[in-house]
């Protein structure tokens, strides 16, 4: 007589698991063709026909972009704008509706608060990492996490427990001048993104 094993998950694990499953399909691996090579990162969709938000030093001054979406669809990206803060918006043109995040508010965050990061390390795609907010630099207007960012993630979202992207992540410090995560990310405040995406429709 067989036994069925019963998986029993912690409340926390469900709340990990349910964001990624509802926000992986939004989430989109980026290859841009470079002089000097190709340049990898993540994005977010923000709209289902097609407006990703990534970082724009993944894209640089590249002319030939290549958007993978989660099932494996590849489509060539236009970008349409670029600002500052190390932030770009693409756009494509799928074959279908896309799934979007959803953007919260990065006012609301607090230093201890539970964050998640979806993103692409070294060619992983739809890796899923845990961690908190470890700081807020308000100087430079920064999250500090310790959620694993690695090459890669730039561009990808910072996600409360909600599934809510509250953060773009941008970069990792590492004084030792090794490539690898040590536990401090940066990303910079969905709020900044907002502002940025608000006024490129604006002008449109």
């Amino acid at each position: 007589m067989s036994t069925l094993s019963v998986i029993a998950f912690e409340a926390d694990e469900k709340i990990n698991m349910n964001v990624y499953e509802r926000i992986n399909p939004a989430i989109v691996s980026i290859d841009a063709q470079l002089s000097d090579g190709v340049s990898a990162g993540t994005g977010c969709v923000v709209s289902k026909d097609g407006l990703i938000l990534t970082g724009a030093h993944v894209i640089d001054d590249s002319k030939d972009i290549d958007v993978t979406t989660y099932n494996g669809q590849i489509y060539k990206a236009k970008l349409l704008a670029r600002m500052n803060r190390d932030l770009a918006l693409l756009k494509i043109e799928p074959k279908t509706p896309l799934e979007t995040v959803q953007f919260g508010n990065s006012e609301n965050i607090r230093v201890g608060q539970k964050v998640l990061a979806i993103g692409n390390p070294f060619g992983f795609t739809g890796t899923l990492t845990q961690g908190i907010v470890s700081r807020i630099d308000y100087n430079k207007n920064r999250i500090q996490t310790d959620a694993a960012i690695n090459p890669g993630c730039s561009g990808g979202p910072l996600l409360n427990s909600s599934g809510e992207v509250i953060g773009i992540n941008q970069s990792i410090y590492n004084p030792d001048h090794n490539i690898s995560n040590i536990g401090i990310g940066f990303a910079i405040p969905i709020n900044d993104a907002k502002k940025f995406i608000s006024s490129i429709n604006f002008k449109k």
